[in-house]
């Protein structure tokens, strides 16, 4: 069980947070929910703060919020929740669901990880959009690398041996940010979700109608919203995935695995950069240069109409863009490369 004095904390905070969430969304229905939150909140301290002094501790001193929770309550003043709802569900503000599109009890992506990264996709086609992600980034960056290198020094054992480093520390580099990613979102899941399961046990009644006021607020009636919420919580497991996903805007489906992660995004980001790569390693001289280019296009536009598959746009316009943003980025590297090969000389 949880330590009485922490969970007490825990709660005054989280009271402390819905009011500066109240605040910036005054005047909405949101502020309304966050409102009623903080005093679900404060009941629970209550109910905390009660167990101490039931079991001969002393009664802990009024609330003053630590630096760490001032300064996200200022965020939220001028950024608003919505743009730190993942900050906020790490801090166990509950009610980010309401930021969604999904329907009481519905399974969608999730809106607060705290770590969500660009890379990682939606619905069922995420693995193949982030895959596609990391190939264009180490094509990317690679290309550009190499090109302003050649830029500053035509030599090919430089450029390769460049090249190589800069597939090598990208790749890795990759897959730790990827690994940490999905493994600080494990964590974030594990810990709140351990929270929750100490708390339903403790007083479901006071989680049951945490969840019937979300689901009010997203515009079930009053009694449906209570009767959904009972119904939900007279089934601890199922309550559960529930709590983390309407209360704390977390899918457990979604999570995956750290290590997986990693070597997905350090095999695609090595795919990606190995393609302006070959022709240098592959011996072909003073062609290697316009060889470099013209794969390095293709793979661009190939990319760009890839991406059409997620975005609906059309693949001839997302191809173009793609080699438009890319060719920009290699040139610009080709000519810095020139200037500082030519200074340097």
């Amino acid at each position: 069980m949880s330590n009485p004095l922490e969970s007490w904390g825990e709660e005054q905070r989280s009271a402390f947070l819905y009011r500066a969430c109240a605040d910036a969304e005054a005047g909405t229905a949101r502020a309304d929910l966050f409102r009623r939150l903080a005093g679900e909140a404060e009941a629970q301290a209550a109910i905390w703060r009660a167990q101490l002094t039931a079991s001969g501790k002393p009664a802990p001193p009024p609330f003053v919020p630590d630096a760490r929770t001032r300064l996200v309550a200022k965020l939220v003043q001028v950024l608003g929740p919505r743009r730190l709802r993942g900050v906020l569900a790490a801090m166990k503000v509950r009610g980010m669901a309401i930021y969604s599109k999904r329907e009481p009890g519905g399974h969608s992506a999730p809106i607060a990880g705290g770590v969500e990264h660009r890379h990682r996709g939606l619905g069922g086609g995420g693995n193949l959009r982030a895959a596609v992600f990391g190939v264009n980034d180490g094509l990317v960056s690679n290309a550009s690398l190499i090109f302003g290198v050649m830029g500053a020094n035509p030599d090919v054992a430089v450029v390769l041996l460049t090249g190589v480093a800069g597939l090598t520390a990208g790749a890795f580099a990759m897959a730790a940010g990827e690994f940490v990613s999905v493994r600080s979102q494990r964590e974030l899941f594990e810990y709140q979700i351990g929270l929750e399961r100490e708390e339903l046990a403790e007083y479901p009644d006071a989680e049951a109608q945490e969840l019937a006021l979300i689901y009010k607020a997203k515009g079930l009636s009053g009694s449906e919203a209570q009767r959904v919420a009972k119904q939900l919580v007279a089934d601890p497991e199922h309550a559960l995935d529930t709590l983390a996903r309407e209360e704390l805007g977390l899918n457990p489906d979604e999570l995956g695995s750290p290590w997986g992660a990693a070597i997905s995004s350090l095999l695609s980001f090595a795919v990606g950069a190995a393609i302006p790569l070959l022709p240098f390693a592959l011996g072909a001289g003073a062609h290697a240069l316009p060889i470099a280019v013209l794969l390095t296009a293709v793979a661009l536009f190939a990319i760009g109409a890839t991406l059409s598959l997620f975005t609906g746009r059309g693949a001839m316009v997302s191809g173009l863009r793609m080699l438009l943003l890319g060719g920009l980025a290699g040139a610009v590297t080709f000519s810095v490369g020139k200037l500082f090969g030519v200074t340097l000389a």
